[in-house]
């Protein structure tokens, strides 16, 4: 396993937007499962103790996710992704909103922008995150995204250490 994977988290106030960037020591095919299907993204998609809940997932343009971070006393954190644009293996676009169990969402959400290369077995995931209010922004910061998106990739890469 490489040690010297790239990891960058960057948060730019004045342009409402994260950048996160990722390289795995796995091939591309099984990065871009891990973020695209329902049973490989529940095993990692939260910062433990919590875990992540999916409803229903349908990866498709115009499709959604909807899914809970759940607490290991029960407390639930809804939110609905919806996807805008998808280019197999390359590349994704979705609108990612906190919601109630009842999927009303809780706007403006943030748009998601998820870029997927490879080169020599390794593979770098780009991540942008654009919010259109930057309340938001500092409300998504404010619950410790840093911390806990940092904590779900580390789960990612032991995941994808154990399925490769």
């Amino acid at each position: 396993m490489k040690n010297n994977l790239l990891f960058d988290f960057t948060v730019d106030k004045a342009a409402k937007t994260v950048f996160v960037n990722r390289e795995f020591a796995a091939g591309l095919s099984l990065v871009w499962d891990a973020f695209t299907k329902q049973e490989v993204l529940d095993q990692w998609w939260a910062p433990k103790p919590w875990a992540s809940k999916t409803k229903f997932m349908d990866f498709k343009v115009g499709g959604r996710r909807f899914y809970a971070m759940v607490s290991p006393e029960g407390e639930e954190h809804w939110s609905i992704q919806q996807y805008t644009s998808i280019s197999p293996k390359t590349h994704f676009k979705m609108v990612n909103a906190f919601a109630d169990k009842d999927e009303n969402a809780d706007l403006p959400g943030s748009d998601w922008d998820l870029n997927f290369s490879e080169q020599n077995g390794t593979t770098k995931v780009s991540i942008t995150i654009y919010n259109e209010s930057l309340a938001r922004m500092e409300k998504m910061i404010e619950m410790g995204f840093q911390g806990g998106f940092t904590m779900t990739l580390d789960y990612l890469e032991k995941l994808l250490a154990n399925l490769s």
